[in-house]
């Protein structure tokens, strides 16, 4: 296992290598980057609005311009020096491919840099943000696992049941009503809307949070955390809770629980002590998955409908504004940390099921 490990750490290496080199062209060669992004705020002209306007945009000003052509839009009568300036600010003076292998060598050391429009660095940002994603994703996921797993079991086991019905209709239901409508839902209801006001609705502690005591600031860390982490999960029970009872109920029906009922093993040795193990692999492969969608896809709205300063967030402002440092290290980290998730999920495989060896599959 130890060989498999160190293949597969040294192939992060390639693989995160083309992801980063992908986006970076792609991004590069799309309009509307940082450059373009100041010099429509100079112009007085909001940057999603060019989008909108295009040509009659580009037509008006092109009636205006005195000076050279420029290669940015919205850049006539803008003088050609203010430009270069700009250009040097954001270090698109130099050529793509040197601030290509420039970003390289910068993230072999984990230095990203400074935000183009933040003022701050993009390592404070983030380490900023990240206990508001981590607290999100790594509790939702949890609760999803602990409770869809034991369902899923149950219902395998009582099949057509009553049980199993009205449990699916449940689920079902809460998988068709969208993240962020019952967030709001929950606000109204439980966080002072028209209803009651038992949960605060934003941050992720209180502005006394160094004062309280060791169980206090527990207590008020859950307290914040209830609303957004309940909005999350009510949608994410069915695919694993389903999942989980399929891949039982598949287990269930082959020759070897037959066999082992015949030679009169009780149920709950042959459930968790044959069936368990084959059928939670399947389970097991979707949690680099999980994780990392509820990490930041997932939360994104929820950090925004509950004014919680995430990853999420910040990595959907930072494109929309074109802060390359900022996306390029949010696709680093989410890159990097979803690669390590895949090899800590092959890791579980061996744990859950010994026969499993990675080994000999070479």
């Amino acid at each position: 296992m130890g060989a498999y490990i160190i293949r597969r750490l040294l192939l992060v290496i390639p693989t995160l290598l083309a992801i980063v080199t992908i986006n970076f062209f792609i991004i590069q060669i799309a309009p509307g980057g940082p450059v373009d992004q100041l010099i429509a705020q100079m112009q007085g002209i909001d940057s999603g609005v060019m989008e909108q306007v295009g040509g009659a945009a580009r037509t008006e000003l092109a009636k205006t311009q005195t000076r050279e052509e420029s290669k940015y839009r919205g850049a006539q009568g803008l003088d050609p020096e203010v430009i270069a300036e700009i250009e040097k600010r954001f270090g698109f003076d130099k050529p793509i491919h040197v601030r290509y292998f420039k970003m390289l060598k910068d993230f072999l050391f984990f230095d990203f840099g400074d935000s183009l429009f933040r003022g701050r660095s993009v390592i404070e940002l983030i380490v900023e943000r990240m206990p508001v994603s981590i607290s999100l994703g790594l509790w939702s996921t949890l609760i999803i696992y602990l409770v869809c797993i034991p369902l899923g079991i149950k219902k395998a086991i009582q099949h057509s049941s009553r049980f199993d019905i009205w449990t699916s209709t449940v689920i079902i239901i809460g998988n068709a009503i969208p993240v962020f409508l019952f967030a709001i839902l929950l606000i109204i209801l439980f966080a002072g809307g028209t209803y009651f006001s038992w949960f605060p609705l934003r941050g992720l502690v209180s502005v006394n949070f160094e004062e309280l005591s060791f169980w206090g600031k527990i207590i008020d860390y859950f307290w914040h955390m209830a609303l957004p982490i309940t909005a999350l999960v009510i949608g994410g029970f069915a695919t694993l809770t389903f999942l989980t009872k399929n891949s039982f109920l598949d287990e269930i029906s082959k020759q070897y629980v037959v066999t082992a009922r015949a030679k009169g093993l009780t149920e709950n040795k042959i459930l968790y002590g044959h069936v368990f193990r084959n059928a939670m692999i399947i389970v097991i492969a979707g949690f680099p998955a999980a994780f990392i969608g509820l990490f930041f896809t997932g939360s994104m709205l929820i950090e925004v409908i509950f004014s919680l300063d995430g990853m999420g967030l910040l990595g959907f402002q930072a494109t929309l504004q074109r802060d390359y440092p900022l996306m390029f290290s949010t696709l680093y980290i989410f890159a990097l940390l979803g690669l390590v998730l895949s090899i800590i999920s092959d890791i579980t495989y061996t744990i859950v099921d010994p026969r499993i060896d990675f080994e000999k599959r070479g």
